[in-house]
């Protein structure tokens, strides 16, 4: 039996304001990404921030790693 090596691409994003992030926009993101398959890995705030920075992973697909690996024009 062979283990192949799992490749996983990430995404990044800070989400909500200067005073306080809302429970249902943050709810809301994750349910977004999580019908696009990413999982939430890392979900952390300044202290004193109202800002989300949420860090998701999913498995890298061909598809993605093609689009990944074109040059811009």
């Amino acid at each position: 039996m062979t283990d192949e090596i799992k490749q996983w691409e990430y995404r990044v994003q800070t989400i909500g304001g200067m005073f306080r992030t809302k429970d249902e926009n943050i709810q809301s993101t994750l349910d977004e990404w999580g019908l696009e398959g990413w999982e939430a890995i890392n979900v952390f705030t300044s202290s004193g921030s109202g800002w989300i920075t949420i860090v998701a992973k999913r498995l890298l697909t061909e598809r993605a790693w093609r689009t990944r690996s074109m040059p811009e024009s």
